[in-house]
């Protein structure tokens, strides 16, 4: 009899450090922009205006030593609206089910209520929370008020039996200062497990999000301090093509006296709006999208709970 051929057994993926991070904190402290600079791309919208990113949104980093999934968060903010109060839930939320959380604060500002407000939630997590790293980000910006922070933290964590451990890093999401720190020690506080999400893949958001995304960022770019928050987008028509995407969108704002705003006089501001998207969209596809954006009133729409819904601000 013949010995039985001696097979080769099946290569195994060796087991690296895998997991989900939140990124929370208030309104403007740049999580969207650090969550990009991690990325070394850009998937998530950014402006100077407080509360643009509306939904939560993933954003995967594979590289040798392992796969990071980063959930960009809305900032918690004193909410005026329906939709105030569902983005304050689902950045709440966020921290439920992830292996850490990265707290950013505005290092050059001095810490705010809803900074304390973080602390305090997270101080009164169970023994088995998620591991907690304190990102001081904007480090670029004149104004170290670092010591601040921490002694809100301090003062916080005080007569607790068993606060939490907590790691503090300076970072600039502009520069880049400080951010391979922070993936070490996000990475130190992972399980080792199979990836979350294929190795080829940026983001899992839909493309219908992430192109009203970009249009809305445009859009909030070109307004005044006030209307951007009375402003959504929707992405109603999608078209692959040959030679590209054709994209229709509805910018919906809440009274016939924004829509006007938003047009701009003989139509340029939407004009400015729809062209500089269409140029972000070809540098991050390598594609031409073709938009064609129309305004339409939707009056109260930050109240209406089926609208928000729709927009894919509730859950």
């Amino acid at each position: 009899m013949h010995a039985p051929e001696q097979t080769e057994p099946p290569e195994t993926t060796p087991a690296r450090p895998c997991g989900m991070v939140a990124l929370v904190g208030r309104a403007n402290v740049g999580k969207s922009s650090l969550l990009n600079r991690m990325l070394g791309e850009k998937v998530s919208a950014v402006s100077p205006v407080a509360q643009t990113t509306r939904r939560a949104l993933r954003g995967i980093r594979n590289e040798p030593r392992g796969q990071i999934v980063l959930l960009d968060t809305p900032g918690v903010h004193r909410a005026r609206s329906d939709l105030g109060r569902h983005m304050n839930r689902a950045a709440r939320a966020a921290v439920e089910g992830v292996d850490a959380v990265a707290l950013v604060f505005d290092r050059s500002r001095p810490p705010e209520a809803e900074d304390e407000g973080w602390i305090r939630r997270l101080l009164r997590a169970e023994d088995d929370a998620p591991g907690v790293v304190a990102v001081l980000n904007k480090c670029d910006l004149p104004g170290n008020r670092a010591d601040a922070y921490r002694r809100a933290w301090e003062e916080a964590a005080a007569g607790r039996p068993a606060p939490p451990p907590v790691a503090w890093i300076e970072v600039s999401a502009v520069t880049g200062e400080g951010v391979d720190r922070l993936l070490d020690a996000l990475f130190a506080r992972l399980p080792v497990g199979p990836p979350l999400f294929p190795e080829d893949i940026l983001t899992d958001y839909p493309r219908r999000l992430a192109v009203a995304d970009v249009i809305r960022e445009k859009l909030y770019g070109r307004l005044d301090d006030e209307l951007p928050h009375r402003a959504a987008v929707e992405v109603d028509a999608f078209e692959e093509t040959g030679e590209g995407w054709n994209v229709g969108a509805a910018v919906f704002v809440e009274r016939p006296s924004q829509k006007g705003i938003v047009i701009g006089h003989k139509g340029r501001r939407l004009r400015a709006v729809r062209r500089a998207a269409e140029a972000e969209l070809l540098a991050q596809l390598g594609h031409p999208v073709k938009i064609a954006l129309r305004v339409k009133v939707e009056p109260h729409w930050t109240r209406n709970y089926w609208f928000l819904k729709r927009l894919g601000y509730v859950q």
